[in-house]
């Protein structure tokens, strides 16, 4: 059986721990690695590996840390298909999807502290390049579910020529995840993940005098007017809804989505549009909201639960579900991420009578991640934006992530923290402002200090 390394100075070590997880495939069950939860003594080690390698990586030129980058991304580039296949093994996704997940992440590293990261390929390539571009040392933690990928862009990493000790990878849960917190030698925290793991790493890492980022969760919803186009609008939700985004509020669109749902197979088929959910777990948790929505008066217009694909009987599987008719007084589905292939909808005409009162909906949900709305009308756009309380606004664009340039600015309870992740922001993250005041005399008398023979002496004032 594989057994997942820790990286630390360099090295690609077998964890000492006599505490393991597995890692497995969602569409089988079966044990593709076994995860160390790495020692209190491991993680002190990578923390010092990463100490120790800062002096002389933070002066190392601007232009030779950028080769690094750019080597890195040819390799990421040339193995793409690897990276993709291992995201499809642990986490389920097509490899459509998964290799869509790593040409995104390119796209941040190219322009381009302790991490811990809920995610397999893309989210690492948001952090440890701009991070180690800036001049800083990471300490990575990959999700236990399914380090794979993490774990081959470390390997890259180092055959890209990143020095010893720039990047150093543990695993663990939540042990880890505090030793990340506490240790005094972390200075900031990038952290991408559910809301309760979000908030807790904020508010302790914050205590502890850190900086630090919080991606968390999202309710995306979609608006969809009256004189939007219909077959654009239900190709791009659909694609969003069902390719492991978010639920829609929509109008009369609910019969041609169901009738324009995609295949559920193991992401690595011919064919697959959708694969398994992550874990068992996840699934108890989706149907379990999908039969709460029911029970509390939504039309199940496609119900995905129970969901069967020939080949993989103990697969995690739910397929593309969709609720009609429902409400802000439904409670838990409106409200809550779902991380599901599920979609639910309340009516124009009937639940939601105008444009400011489907701007009231959104505004009113706890999340302000992304948003989107299908008009045709360049009125309802400006007054979409100016209004809605959502960091990212997508108009006639289902999932609003804008190029990697710019930083991702989810609002109000999907980030917590004042300097959003990659783009400008993310290199302020990243860095610090040290302002240097000077007077110098021309009656200084030049010459070498004590203690900085071999720095060389200047005259002031020539130069």
């Amino acid at each position: 059986m594989e057994t997942v390394k820790l990286l630390i100075d360099g090295q690609f070590l077998d964890s000492k721990t006599k505490e393991w997880v597995d890692v497995r495939n969602p569409a089988t069950q079966e044990v593709v690695a076994r995860l160390p939860l790495c020692t209190g003594e491991e993680f002190n080690a990578a923390v010092q590996s990463s100490k120790d390698a800062f002096p002389k990586w933070r002066t190392t030129p601007v232009p030779l840390r950028a080769r690094v980058m750019l080597r890195l991304q040819e390799l990421i580039n040339r193995h793409m298909d690897e990276l993709a296949a291992s995201v499809t093994r642990e986490q389920g996704k097509t490899l459509a999807d998964a290799r869509g997940d790593v040409f995104r992440g390119l796209g941040e590293h190219g322009v381009a502290c302790g991490v811990v990261c809920a995610w397999c390929a893309m989210i690492p390539l948001w952090m440890f390049p701009m991070a180690t571009a800036a001049g800083n040392c990471m300490v990575l933690k990959p999700s236990e579910r399914d380090p794979g990928a993490a774990m081959m862009l470390a390997e890259l990493a180092l055959e890209a020529g990143l020095p010893k000790g720039v990047l150093n990878v543990v695993h663990g849960t939540h042990d880890t995840v505090n030793r990340t917190l506490d240790h005094p030698d972390i200075a900031a925290i990038s952290f991408v993940g559910s809301d309760a793991a979000g908030k807790y790493i904020y508010e302790r890492g914050c205590a502890n005098g850190k900086r630090v980022q919080a991606n968390m969760g999202a309710k995306n919803h979609a608006v969809v007017m009256p004189d939007a186009n219909p077959e654009a609008t239900v190709a791009a939700l659909t694609g969003a809804a069902f390719g492991a985004a978010g639920p829609a509020l929509h109008g009369h669109l609910g019969g041609g989505v169901c009738g324009g749902h995609g295949a559920l197979n193991a992401g690595w088929e011919a064919g697959a549009d959708l694969g398994p959910v992550i874990s068992p777990e996840a699934k108890q948790r989706i149907e379990r909201l999908i039969a709460s929505g029911i029970q509390q008066g939504a039309v199940c217009d496609l119900d995905g639960r129970g969901a069967s694909v020939a080949g993989y009987p103990d697969g995690n599987w739910v397929g593309p579900t969709i609720l009609s008719g429902v409400t802000t007084g439904h409670g838990v589905l409106p409200g809550r991420r779902s991380s599901a292939p599920c979609w639910s909808a309340w009516r124009w005409g009937r639940d939601a009578d105008s444009l400011e009162e489907a701007i009231s909906i959104i505004n009113a949900n706890e999340h302000g991640n992304g948003t989107a709305l299908f008009t045709a009308s360049g009125a309802a756009a400006r007054r979409f934006q100016q209004d809605v309380d959502v960091g990212m606004v997508g108009i006639n664009i289902p999932i609003p992530v804008p190029l990697p340039y710019f930083s991702f600015t989810g609002w109000r309870g999907s980030f917590y923290g004042d300097l959003q992740m990659y783009g400008r922001m993310g290199v302020q993250f990243y860095t610090r402002v040290k302002t240097v005041t000077q007077s110098w005399k021309d009656s200084d008398a030049p010459g070498v200090i004590p203690g900085l023979a071999g720095v060389g002496a200047s005259t002031p004032g020539k130069h």
